[in-house]
């Protein structure tokens, strides 16, 4: 299973959300690009970034700093947030990103979805962001009528070898991961899939390794001090 420390950027800083919520957010450094390096010293070899401020506006803002923390970090970055174009994927694996994540556009667009799977392919991973027991879209402001099976299935037909499950209600929240929600959905498809929201102690790395997900993503229990990446990367072995 491979650790993915994360970095979710607005207006340039390196934030983190209370279950999604934008109005709940918490600044954690104005120098996302040291907390990069942190991650790669700590022995981390891929990293989540995404730009929140994107997944509301379906743009890029935040694009430079991404391009910088992926350049001087020379780690395995996988960006999502607001990529809702073949332009936009193009531009960011053309500043050395090695997977882009589809979100609201996967949700609204699933011919988009078809359409970068087949020029990009294993580049493309899809975010199933859960919210009371559905899809989320538009930075998680949105519920769709889609559950995660369904949308796993679906992603699955198209093509799509990676997926990003997240449980909305336990992002940020450092009260567990929904092991409950990996076990259900691990297995009924042939996708990769990465673990995220509410990975909070090294308890949670170990069970979401023995349910034998892809990744498991870590995020405000790096910023808290709760998780230390090189424990988690030896455990996650």
């Amino acid at each position: 299973m491979i650790i993915l420390p994360a970095i979710d950027i607005i207006e340039g800083n390196a934030v983190r959300l209370y279950k999604g919520d934008y109005e709940k957010k918490t600044v954690y450094s104005g120098d996302p690009v040291r907390i990069a390096l942190d991650f790669k010293e700590k022995g981390a070899q891929w990293i989540h970034i995404v730009d929140l401020d994107g997944a509301k506006s379906g743009k890029t803002p935040n694009f430079d700093v991404i391009a910088d923390i992926v350049k001087t970090s020379g780690l395995c970055a996988e960006v999502g947030g607001g990529v809702r174009s073949i332009e936009t994927i193009e531009k960011y694996l053309a500043a050395g990103v090695k997977r882009v994540i589809l979100g609201t556009a996967a949700a609204k667009d699933p011919e988009f979805t078809v359409r970068a799977v087949e020029e990009f392919g294993e580049k493309i991973a899809v975010g199933i962001d859960i919210k009371d027991g559905f899809v989320a879209v538009d930075g998680w402001t949105k519920t769709t009528a889609l559950t995660a099976e369904q949308f796993l299935l679906e992603n699955e037909q198209k093509g799509v070898r990676t997926v990003i499950c997240t449980d909305i209600s336990l992002d940020g929240a450092m009260r567990g991961t929904n092991r409950e929600l990996y076990k259900s959905i691990v297995g009924k498809t042939g996708i990769n899939i990465i673990a995220s929201g509410g990975v909070s102690s090294l308890d949670d790395v170990k069970a979401l390794n023995g349910i034998g997900v892809y990744g498991a993503i870590i995020g405000k229990a790096y910023y808290t001090g709760a998780i230390d990446i090189k424990e988690a990367t030896e455990v996650s072995k």
